[in-house]
C-alpha cells in the first residue's frame, strides 16, 4: 500500500460518509427517518436496492467463485427478474395502499399480532445474523491484506456506517448508496481491464475468453436436475425466484429501499431496474474472476492464496520446510501447464481436445498439491481456515495493480461492506422500533421519542453486528455463507406473505402452525441432508402453505 492508495482509500470512505450526513441532517419524525419523507426518486431507489444487495461478500467472493469453479454461479439469479414482475404487479400496490413503515405490519391487518411478531423476529434473527457476517467477511480478508488486527478492520468499517445510518436514517442509506454503487461499479471494470491488460501481448481479450472456455470456466447453464447440485437452472428459475421474492418481497432491508419512492410508479421502476441489471452484473463480477483464472495460466499462483496463513506456516521450522516443497513442486508444474496454455491459445481442430485434456491432468495434480498445503496449515494451527477462494481477487488485486487502483479497489469493498451493513442496520431498527416496540413495549410516546428510539436502535444493532463480526467464525466461501442463511428462513417467511397475500381461506393460526412446522423442517434438512440450500426457500414456502390449508379445513370441519 503507498501513500496514494491510503489518500484514495481514506478520502473516498471520507466522502461518502460525509455526504451521507450532510444530505440527511435533520430528521423531525420517524416517517422522515424511516422513509426518507416519500422522496426518492426510482433511479436511486434502482441503485439502492442493487447496492443493499451488491456486500463487501459480492466483490471478494464472486470473482474467487469463478475462479474456482466457473461463472454457473449466475444461474443462481435467473429467478430474480420474474420476481421483480410479480412483486411490481401484486405486492407493492398493498403495501403503498396500507401506507406500511414495515412489510411486517401487513400480516397483523391480514392474521394478527402473533403472526406479527413472528415474522419480524425471524427477520430480525437472520438479518442480524447477516449484519455480522457482511462486516466480518471483508474485515477478516483485509485484517489478512493489511497486516492489521482483525478488531480494527471490523470496527473501522461498523464505526463508519453507524455514523451516518444512525444520523439521517434511510435517505442516508440510500443517498449514500446511490454513489456507492457508482464507486463499486466502476472499480471493478477497471480491475478487469487491468487484467486484460497484464496478459501476455499476444492474448486480449478475445484469446482470453477462448481460453477461459477451453478451461470450463465459462459454462453458465446447467439443465440436468439435481437436488444436491446448487446451480443449476432449475435451481435457478425455481429456488432462486423463492428466495428473490422473500428477499425482496419481505426482508426490510430491502422493502425500506422501495417504501421510500416518491410514488407508487416510481417504486416499480425501481424494482424493475434492478431486475434488468442484477444479472448483467453478475456476469461482470464472475466474468473478471474468469479473467482473473486465465491470468494465473500465465502468472503463477501462490499455492495458497491466504499469505497470512502461509506466514504462520513459516514461523515454524519443520512445517515450513513441507510447505516449501510442496510450493517448488506446484512452481514445476506450472511451468508445464503454461507451455501447454500457450500451445492452447493458438490450437485448432482435434489438437484442442488433446491439450484441454492434457491441462486438465496438471490441473488436478494442483489440486492435489494445493491440498497439500492445506493440510499442512491445518497441522501447524486447527484454527487457521483453509478456504481460500475469498482470497483469490483481492490477492490478484494487491500484487499487480498499480498505485492508486488498489486503494480505489479496497474503497470498493469497504464501500459494498457499508452499503449493505447500512440497510440492514436501517432495516433492524425500522422492524425493532415498529413491530416490537411500539406496537408491544411502549405505545404512546411522542414523535421526537420514537425518533431517538430509532436511533438508539440503529446504534445498537449496529454494536450486535460489530460484537458478532469480531466473534464470528469463517465458514465455507462468504457468499454462499451469506445465501445459505437467507434460505434458512426466507421460504417460511415468504409462505406467511403468499399466505396472506393470495389465500383468503387461511387465517393466523393456521399460517403461523404452518410456519413453524416449516421453519422446524427446513433447519432439519439443512442439518442433516445434502440438499441444495437454495431449494430450502420452496421447501418452506410450500410446507407453510399446506400445513396452513390442512389446519384451516380441520379447524372448519
Amino acid at each position: 500500500m503507498s501513500a496514494l492508495d491510503w489518500i484514495v482509500l481514506f478520502g473516498t470512505l471520507i466522502m461518502i460518509v460525509s455526504y451521507g450526513v450532510y444530505k440527511t441532517r435533520g430528521s423531525k419524525n420517524i416517517e422522515s427517518y424511516l422513509k426518507g419523507d416519500n422522496s426518492m426518486k426510482w433511479w436511486t431507489i434502482g441503485l439502492s436496492i442493487m447496492a443493499t444487495q451488491a456486500s463487501a461478500i459480492t466483490f471478494l467472493s464472486t470473482p474467487g467463485q469463478a475462479y474456482e469453479s466457473g461463472m454457473g454461479f449466475i444461474q443462481f439469479y435467473f429467478g430474480l427478474p420474474i420476481a421483480m414482475i410479480i412483486l411490481s404487479i401484486w405486492v407493492l400496490p398493498i403495501y403503498y395502499k396500507l401506507k406500511v413503515y414495515t412489510a411486517y405490519e401487513y400480516l397483523e391487518s391480514r392474521f394478527d399480532l402473533k403472526t406479527r411478531i413472528l415474522g419480524a423476529f425471524l427477520f430480525l434473527i437472520q438479518r442480524g445474523l447477516a449484519a455480522g457476517i457482511t462486516i466480518y467477511a471483508p474485515a477478516i480478508i483485509l485484517s489478512s491484506i493489511l497486516g492489521w488486527p482483525l478488531v480494527y478492520t471490523t470496527v473501522i468499517i461498523g464505526s463508519l456506517v453507524i455514523i451516518y445510518t444512525v444520523s439521517g436514517g434511510t435517505k442516508a442509506v440510500s443517498q449514500t448508496q446511490k454513489h456507492q454503487m457508482i464507486i463499486m461499479m466502476g472499480g471493478m471494470i477497471v480491475a478487469g481491464l487491468f487484467v486484460v491488460k497484464l496478459l501476455p501481448e499476444d492474448i486480449g481479450i478475445v484469446e482470453a475468453t477462448k481460453l477461459a472456455g477451453h478451461l470450463g470456466k465459462l459454462e453458465l447453464i446447467n439443465t440436468e436436475v439435481d437436488l444436491e447440485n446448487r446451480y443449476t437452472l432449475w435451481t435457478g428459475l425455481l429456488g432462486g425466484l423463492f428466495v428473490a421474492l422473500s428477499y425482496f418481497g419481505t426482508d426490510q432491508s430491502q422493502v425500506a429501499r422501495y417504501l421510500s419512492g416518491k410514488t407508487l410508479t416510481e417504486s416499480r421502476l425501481g424494482l424493475m431496474f434492478n431486475g434488468l441489471l442484477k444479472i448483467p452484473m453478475q456476469f461482470v463480477i464472475l466474468f473478471i474472476g474468469a479473467l482473473v483464472f486465465v491470468f494465473y495460466q500465465f502468472n503463477q499462483a501462490p499455492v495458497f492464496f491466504n499469505e497470512a496463513a502461509k506466514d504462520e506456516v513459516y514461523l515454524n521450522e519443520e512445517q515450513k520446510e513441507k510447505y516449501q516443497a510442496v510450493e517448488q513442486e506446484y512452481s514445476n508444474l506450472f511451468e508445464e501447464k503454461r507451455r501447454q496454455i500457450q500451445l492452447l491459445s493458438n490450437a485448432e481442430g482435434g489438437q484442442i481436445d488433446d491439450l484441454k485434456e492434457s491441462i486438465a491432468v496438471i490441473h488436478k495434480n494442483e489440486e492435489q498439491l494445493r491440498d497439500e498445503a492445506k493440510a499442512i496449515i491445518k497441522a501447524t494451527n486447527d484454527d487457521l481456515e483453509t478456504t481460500d477462494t475469498d482470497y483469490v481477487f483481492i490477492t490478484f488485486v494487491m500484487d499487480n495493480l498499480p498505485k492508486g487502483i488498489i486503494g480505489l479497489l479496497l474503497a470498493v469493498i469497504f464501500s459494498a461492506a457499508m452499503s449493505s451493513t447500512a440497510s440492514e442496520l436501517n432495516a433492524l431498527a425500522s422492524t425493532s422500533i415498529i413491530d416490537i416496540y411500539k406496537r408491544n413495549i411502549y405505545k404512546k410516546g411522542s414523535e421526537k421519542h420514537y425518533l431517538i428510539a430509532s436511533k438508539l436502535f440503529t446504534l445498537f444493532w449496529g454494536l450486535v453486528a460489530v460484537f458478532f463480526a469480531t466473534f464470528a467464525g469463517l465458514l465455507d466461501n462468504l457468499i454462499q455463507a451469506v445465501n445459505i442463511l437467507g434460505s434458512i428462513f426466507y421460504g417460511t417467511i415468504l409462505g406467511i406473505f403468499l399466505s396472506g397475500f393470495f389465500i383468503k381461506y387461511i387465517k393466523g393460526n393456521a399460517v403461523f402452525a404452518g410456519a413453524i412446522v416449516a421453519q422446524i423442517i427446513v433447519l432439519y434438512f439443512y442439518f442433516f441432508t445434502d440438499t441444495a440450500y437454495l431449494w430450502f426457500n420452496l421447501l418452506g414456502c410450500g410446507i407453510v402453505i399446506l400445513v396452513g390449508l390442512f389446519y384451516q379445513y380441520f379447524k372448519n370441519r
